[in-house]
């Protein structure tokens, strides 16, 4: 194939990806909002479809990219699993990132889904002035996410452009393989 048809194919792959999984972020986003009982306001609910939507799109390029640099399937499945189960350990849900230990804390930073729960997590709780009702320090809900999870909502435009990193760098590195490598021949 030539190099101008090559990156035409790309491009379908990665673009034809969008619309379908806008669509799948949106069905998923309105239902899984309303049941989680988020505040309704404009802003937070669209900073919560952006994050939904940027994280399929992620994963989506990750399963593609990791098809594209092995040669069969059952290969990219046994390597795709190993990273969720690191993504999962160190993304500071299970454990948050001020428990890990330090020399561990780099990791936190370059995984994805930490960046994901980072923008989850602040563009939800990261201004909500409310006391917490157990709080005898007079805590609130922002103070918690700062002291517990150093999180910060100042933060929000870095983690959303380094969510858009993640498919950025997938979508580039599924196109060198797909351009490379060809595991049918002998």
């Amino acid at each position: 194939m030539t190099k101008i048809r090559m990156g035409r194919v790309f491009a379908v792959w990665v673009v034809i990806e969008l619309p379908y999984v806008f669509a799948q972020a949106s069905f998923y986003g309105i239902i899984v909002y309303a049941m989680i009982g988020f505040e309704w306001t404009v802003a937070k609910f669209f900073w919560y479809l952006f994050f939904m939507y940027f994280t399929l799109l992620y994963f989506t390029f990750y399963g593609m990219m990791s098809v594209a640099v092995t040669p069969n399937h059952h290969i990219a499945a046994i390597i795709s699993s190993a990273f969720y189960g690191l993504w999962n350990l160190f993304s500071g849900f299970i454990v948050p990132r001020t428990r890990i230990p330090v020399w561990w804390r780099w990791y936190c930073w370059a995984c994805p889904v930490s960046w994901t729960l980072y923008g989850l997590v602040v563009s939800q709780y990261g201004d909500i002035k409310l006391v917490l009702e157990d709080s005898s320090t007079g805590e609130t809900v922002e103070d918690f996410v700062r002291r517990y999870l150093r999180f910060k909502h100042e933060f929000l435009g870095v983690v959303a452009g380094m969510v858009v990193f993640w498919i950025v760098l997938f979508a580039f590195i599924f196109a060198f393989p797909i351009k490379s490598f060809n595991f049918q021949r002998r």
